[in-house]
């Protein structure tokens, strides 16, 4: 199967106790869709990313993530995502 490029928006909430963990993930067709909803999501959130991740899903062997842009606050999503 051929390589293929998921688009995300990530939500980050903080909990009671002031940390912050990952909502619910939304995949999109495109970069700029990902980034429009993160924006939206950061707006309900404490912050929110997009990011994108290319692979073969049939073998399930991806590439590290890479994060095309944050607002609000978020964690080190760089390593939450596995980038380096």
């Amino acid at each position: 199967m051929a390589e293929v490029t998921y688009y995300v928006a990530l939500p980050f909430i903080r909990t009671d106790d002031g940390d912050l963990v990952p909502g619910e993930a939304k995949e999109f067709q495109s970069a700029g869709a990902a980034v429009s909803e993160a924006q939206r999501m950061a707006f309900k959130a404490a912050g929110a990313v997009a990011f994108s991740r290319s692979g073969d899903p049939a073998l399930g062997e991806f590439q590290d993530a890479v994060v095309i842009q944050r607002f609000g606050d978020v964690p080190d999503v760089d390593a939450l995502l596995g980038v380096r």
